[in-house]
């Protein structure tokens, strides 16, 4: 799979996303603040995790914004909460009806533009190291976009682009690897964050022998956990012989596999001998992708399963269509 997005998806604006110290890098309102105003005013009512920490929506933060625009021109707290309150109750407060900064400093107003404008951001600001300015770039752009969206515009060009710079000369291995980390936490927490995924058998993900180069997998596991499949990630290089006695306990309904370079894809050869049953019956689904598949087509006949395609997005949607026929 390669990092080529289709067109982008729309937000829902209801679901919570943000926990309260990115909420306060989007509004400029303190923690303490968030806190009290709900205290007082019971606003914004924030949901819970599991374990009983705020997350917000992007309305939350579109509402907060609103109140800290009527403070500043001169309102008390209370009147502020008061008339949106009363906006809403009219009909008269919209998601456009607010806007951030960053759009504003945007060179185009469609949203695939903007999408591209923070990833542009994202990359300077991770070149430089700076992790609490990439937090909030993502942050922000999260507040306009749906986490998918974000898999695919921003993390996944991202990283093709980091990777390049560190070919190119431009950045460090040391860059290299703290700018993929922050990144690949990222997927790793939408992975595990997602969703409530369907009660049916998990998708393993795993990378081939030898395969160390993870960021599609993790996209690809990512926007499968935000269409709320069950996923069991097994990353870096799987040992086909323990990939083998893993799905023989676990009885997933599909594996699949990864492949960036020719000696990852050799391996990948030799699948159906630690998986006969698989081989034979189909059963669990075993597909496979990734860029010598693309490059190099002919290793698409000598590896068995299904090739998901040449984009996320592409192998995605193959996935799904199959395993939801099976």
């Amino acid at each position: 799979m390669n990092l080529l997005p289709d067109a982008p998806s729309q937000t829902s604006s209801e679901e919570h996303l943000y926990n309260i110290g990115v909420v306060t890098r989007m509004t400029g309102i303190s923690m303490a603040t968030l806190r009290a105003w709900e205290r007082r005013y019971d606003f914004p009512e924030a949901g819970r995790t599991a374990g009983g920490h705020r997350l917000y929506s992007e309305r939350d933060v579109m509402r907060l914004r609103w109140v800290k625009g009527r403070i500043a021109e001169g309102m008390q707290t209370a009147q502020a909460i008061q008339a949106l309150r009363h906006q809403e109750t009219a009909g008269q407060f919209t998601l456009d009806n607010t806007s951030l900064h960053s759009i504003q400093e945007a060179p185009h107003s469609n949203h695939k533009s903007i999408l591209q404008y923070y990833q542009e951001q994202l990359l300077n600001v991770l070149l430089q190291r700076d992790l609490n300015k990439a937090d909030q770039i993502l942050g922000e752009s999260l507040a306009l976009s749906t986490p998918e969206d974000l898999i695919l515009y921003l993390i996944g060009p991202t990283m093709a682009a980091i990777g390049d710079a560190w070919e190119k000369g431009q950045a460090s291995v040391a860059v290299e690897h703290l700018t993929t980390n922050f990144l690949r936490q990222r997927l790793l927490m939408w992975m595990v964050s997602g969703p409530p995924p369907q009660n049916r058998s998990p998708i393993v993900l795993a990378c081939a022998p030898n395969e160390f180069h993870e960021g599609s997998l993790l996209m690809l596991g990512a926007l499968l956990r935000r269409r709320r499949w069950p996923v069991i990630y097994l990353g870096q290089a799987v040992p086909l012989a323990d990939l083998a006695a893993f799905v023989q306990e676990v009885k997933p309904l599909a594996v699949v596999l990864v492949a960036m370079l020719e000696n990852s894809a050799a391996e990948l050869v030799e699948w159906p001998h630690w998986l006969p049953d698989a081989a034979q019956t189909g059963k669990p689904i075993v597909s496979y992708a990734g860029r010598v598949f693309n490059e190099q087509p002919e290793w698409q006949m000598r590896v068995p399963g299904i090739f998901l395609g040449t984009s996320i997005q592409a192998g995605l949607e193959k996935l799904e269509k199959i395993i939801t026929q099976n």
